[in-house]
Parts: C-alpha cells; sequence; structure tokens
C-alpha cells in the first residue's frame, strides 16, 4: 500500500486545483430544502398510504428494491482490486499494463464513490434514530431515537437511495448519454422505499442527494489526482482521453502514446 499512496502524495503536491471549488454547502442547502419541503407536504400522507398502495406497483416495487443494495456495486471492484493486487505489474506489456491501471482506477473510483456515501448514511442514521413509517399510527412522523442500534430508528436518510444516487451519478460520470434513463431508473429505485413503508419521502430525498453529490465530489478529487477523470472549466468532471480511447478502440484510433504515458505510475 505504501507505493499507491505515495503517489496519490505526490500527485496532490503536483497538482494545483485548478478547476473551481465544489459547491459542497449549496448542494448541502438545496437537499435539506427538499428534504424539508417533503417534511411539510409529503411525510405525513405516506405514513396514512403506505399499506395502501395498489398490489401491482407494489409486488414491482419490491422487485426491484433490491437493487438499491450496497453490494451489487462494492463487490466487483473489490474482486479485481484482489486480482490487481496479484499482477506483476512490471511483467505486462504496455496494452496490458494500460488496461490494469485503468480498470484499477476504475474500481477504487467505484468503491469510493458508492463505499463513502453508504458510510456516512450509517453515521447519520445513528445519530439521527428517526422511526420507520411502520409505526406512523402511533408516533407520526417525527419520532427519533439516537443512538438506538435498531433497524426500526434508522429511517433518516434512506441507505437504498443513498447507494441507488451514488450510482447514478457514477454512471452518469463515466457514460454521460446514459444520464436521463440512468436518473429516472434511479428515482424510481429510491421511491421504493416510501412505497414498502420503508421510509418517508425525507428520508429518500436526502439519501438520494448525499449520494449523488459525494459520487461528484469524488470524481472531483479524481480529477485534481489525474485519475480517471479530467476536470472542464464549464461542468462536471469528464473522463480521460486515455479511457475513451480504449472504450473506442475496435472501432476507431487506438490511443496515443501522450495519453498512455499521462494515465500511468512511474514504474519501480
Amino acid at each position: 500500500m505504501r507505493r499507491p499512496i505515495s503517489i496519490v502524495h505526490r500527485r496532490f503536491e503536483r497538482r494545483p486545483p485548478l478547476y473551481p471549488p465544489t459547491p459542497w454547502l449549496s448542494w448541502a442547502l438545496a437537499v435539506l430544502l427538499l428534504a424539508g419541503i417533503c417534511v411539510v407536504l409529503l411525510d405525513d400522507a405516506a405514513g396514512r398510504y403506505w399499506q395502501h398502495w395498489p398490489s401491482p406497483l407494489k409486488v414491482f416495487a419490491e422487485e426491484t428494491t433490491p437493487l438499491g443494495l450496497g453490494k451489487w456495486y462494492l463487490l466487483p471492484p473489490l474482486a479485481w482490486l484482489m486480482v490487481a493486487n496479484q499482477i506483476d505489474w512490471n511483467s505486462l506489456s504496455r496494452e496490458r499494463l494500460v488496461a490494469a491501471y485503468n480498470r484499477t482506477c476504475l474500481s477504487f473510483f467505484v468503491l469510493i464513490a458508492v463505499g463513502l456515501p453508504g458510510l456516512a448514511t450509517l453515521g447519520i442514521k445513528l445519530l439521527v434514530g428517526r422511526e420507520r413509517p411502520f409505526d406512523y399510527q402511533d408516533v407520526g412522523i417525527l419520532s427519533f431515537h439516537p443512538f438506538k442500534l435498531s433497524p426500526l430508528y434508522a429511517s433518516f436518510p434512506s441507505g437504498h437511495s443513498t447507494t441507488v444516487g451514488a450510482v447514478a451519478g457514477v454512471i452518469m460520470l463515466l457514460c454521460p448519454r446514459w444520464k436521463y434513463g440512468v436518473m429516472l431508473a434511479a428515482v424510481w429505485i429510491a421511491s421504493t422505499r416510501v412505497l414498502l413503508g420503508a421510509h418517508y419521502p425525507s428520508d429518500a430525498v436526502t439519501g438520494f442527494g448525499l449520494g449523488l453529490g459525494l459520487s461528484i465530489m469524488t470524481a472531483q478529487v479524481f480529477a485534481r489526482l489525474g485519475f480517471l477523470f479530467r476536470q472542464t472549466s464549464a461542468s462536471l468532471p469528464v473522463l480521460r482521453r486515455s479511457m475513451r480511447a480504449r472504450e473506442h478502440s475496435q472501432d476507431g484510433p487506438r490511443q496515443d502514446a501522450a495519453a498512455t504515458d499521462a494515465v500511468l505510475p512511474e514504474r519501480g
């Protein structure tokens, strides 16, 4: 681990933050504002109605809500990193070295972009201790039990919604053309938590915003370090040329030597 850490440290020193500061405070305030609107307008209705949704809708929600579990998105990059740890990198040809390096960067990115919001959500759940809608009739929407280790008091924010928000951010950054379809699917999966009575709308909105925001911030840090992304002055980070060139290598020109050199660390 010492070598990867030293590479990251050198890149932080060599690469000043040339892109605009991340508007994390504005994003957080916007998410909290939406959550507050949900508390006022939607949470009470969701608590009263969650047992009365049409059966076909609830069945479809039950079938699709497991897509919000983090294991589907964290286990594949973990598996690759275990493989990468056994590779003799110095023995690889240049093409294979670039491929292995890009896959390793991608795995680290997915692991951090999805895993970090998940960890943050666990901490907030414990700190807030909001009771789930299951007992709405007895306790209402504002029942809190901080620091109680029970799934019953883990409503805020929604972990599934956090995961799908983060995954949506990852996919939109890697494949911008899919952004509308991905966002629609992610919003549906987050909504299933409300339909099934596991969370209030404010829980789902907060989780989704947390996951999406942290995944984008992770990409910005990677862009600063020169891993996987590059930052543009206009908008979100975009994939580096070497990654895009590899994606289209079957159809078009192969990546040039300069692009290859730009992504590879020093051998040693």
